[in-house]
């Protein structure tokens, strides 16, 4: 088990040609498209620089023997002699080429990486089509997460350790930097989704956030249950009560270059596992809330790579920590506790637990005075009824939701914007106190659980609430460069965020 902070990414260089002795164990990744007609062997090898027509021919007078067609996401594998190396995966982008987006890019390189499992050494000319995306759905396609396996089931093969990027763009080997710097921080997100409750609570949480932060130069600042309990973070130590493992809330500040720089918050929801306390969860499934800390560990990768790349802003992270568990020690529903900042919250559901410490987070970030803030969750199962597995929902102020949503689809992220109808707020009065963490109805719960946060949102401050309840983790097979587990989204949302502020203010 590596002690190393943060995922260890395979290394990654860039060349502008075919190496002319490559390892003779490499494989060549090359993308191909359908090309007109509906035939047995329409594959063709999309045309680049980096392959002779000696080398091109080789490749698709193979294919056509195979009667590869090309499809989107189809990969073949070939031998081709004269190239000297092992053998040429062929994956397929289809046949538009207007259709080759970063993303289609990201997600063929992805597929390549799942097909060749066991494959030291790749190079690939996917990369003179996107350098950056190339890398980054290379990396993730190839991730893997072992940690917990013995010998007698650990995986018997090396996992990629080697990529050549071949490009003649301009700039190729700061793009390349840049797809494994990104791919690193959603790999390291991912780790931490994977890593089970029994290793990961909210002490070695903090202690693992803390250690990637000084890694790259952060202000780290750790909250423990007695400076929680003394500073008044009612929703925090409420809801680790129930817990033999108390509560954490840790803090990581990066200072970006340049005058004038607009200051950006992150909060992230850290449950390291929930059980739904007092108002316990079904067991059916019980076992995927160790992917309830997913915004915080999206959080922690984030404000990681702003670091790494040094971008123009300041980004401060402020991550609750805590474990929802039932016990005679634990809340109960019906009580009420002070959040941070001093409003009162009935809780009238302790499966609500995430809100109640999300509150405390936001409002202690506000007093950054942010110019936006931008808080993540596997909050609501609502999501999941609302938009599926795959599709964050976003909320907030309507300017900024929509930014990031767009910002999102860009990155492959694919975030949704929600409204948060101001009649929801209704839902949420308490007899007792302030407000309640649950409304009585069972319609729109992840625009009620948005309501509920916006209470706690300083004013003036442009916000974002993205609910990746499904998207954080992928309970079915592989697709893309997504594996089964912790997806790791949504990191580059965050990341595309920052750096457009960065850039258009």
């Amino acid at each position: 088990m590596s002690t190393a902070p943060g995922y260890q990414s395979p290394a990654v260089t860039v060349a502008s040609s075919l190496p002319k002795r490559p390892k003779a164990s490499s494989v060549l990744i090359v993308p191909v498209v359908a090309a007109d007609g509906d035939g047995p062997g329409d594959a063709r090898v999309v045309a680049t620089d980096l392959l002779d027509a000696a080398a091109v021919g080789e490749i698709e007078s193979a294919l056509r023997a195979l009667g590869a067609k090309g499809g989107a996401d189809q990969v073949t594998r070939v031998v081709a002699p004269s190239l000297r190396v092992a053998s040429v995966l062929a994956v397929g982008l289809g046949s538009a080429r207007e259709a080759w987006t970063p993303e289609a890019i990201r997600r063929a390189a992805g597929v390549a990486a799942r097909a060749l499992s066991g494959t030291e050494s790749v190079i690939t000319t996917l990369s003179e089509l996107d350098v950056a995306a190339a890398v980054e759905g290379l990396i993730l396609g190839a991730y893997r997460f072992t940690d917990f396996r013995s010998a007698k089931t650990a995986p018997k093969d090396a996992p990629l350790q080697e990529i050549t990027a071949l490009s003649t763009a301009k700039g190729a080997k700061d793009l390349a930097v840049r797809g494994a710097d990104v791919a690193t921080a959603v790999a390291t997100a991912r780790d931490l989704v994977n890593t089970p409750p029994s290793h990961l609570f909210p002490a070695e949480f903090a202690r693992r956030a803390k250690a990637l932060g000084e890694s790259v130069g952060l202000d780290v600042e750790v909250l423990d249950e007695k400076a929680l309990d003394k500073g008044g973070y009612g929703g925090i130590v409420g809801v680790g009560k129930g817990s033999s493992r108390p509560p954490r809330l840790v803090r990581l500040t990066y200072k970006g270059s340049g005058r004038k720089r607009k200051r950006v918050a992150l909060v992230g929801k850290g449950i390291t596992f929930d059980t739904g306390g007092i108002s316990i969860k079904p067991a059916a499934n019980m076992h995927q809330m160790t992917s309830d800390m997913g915004g915080a560990a999206a959080v922690i990768a984030t404000v990681v790579l702003a670091a790494k790349q040094k971008v123009g802003v300041d980004v401060i992270a402020t991550v609750p920590m805590a474990e929802n568990m039932p016990s005679s020690t634990a809340q109960r529903p019906g009580d009420v506790l002070t959040q941070y900042g001093g409003i009162t919250v009935e809780v009238l559901n302790t499966d609500a637990e995430g809100r109640l410490i999300l509150a405390d987070g936001i409002v202690r970030a506000c007093e950054d005075d942010p110019d936006y803030l931008i808080e993540t969750s596997t909050l609501t199962g609502a999501q999941t009824v609302a938009l599926g597995g795959r599709t964050p929902g976003v909320m907030g102020s309507d300017a900024f939701r929509d930014r990031v949503a767009r910002l999102s689809q860009q990155v492959g992220e694919n975030g949704w914007p929600m409204p948060l109808p101001e009649e929801l707020k209704d839902d949420l009065k308490s007899t007792v106190a302030d407000i309640a963490n649950v409304s009585g109805s069972r319609y729109a719960g992840m625009l009620v659980a948005g309501v509920y946060l916006r209470e706690f949102v300083a004013d003036g401050v442009q916000w974002a609430h993205v609910d990746v309840a499904g998207p954080a983790y992928n309970t079915g097979g592989p697709w893309g460069y997504t594996g089964k587990g912790g997806t790791g989204v949504p990191v580059r949302t965050m990341f595309a965020a920052i750096e457009d502020i960065a850039t258009n203010g």
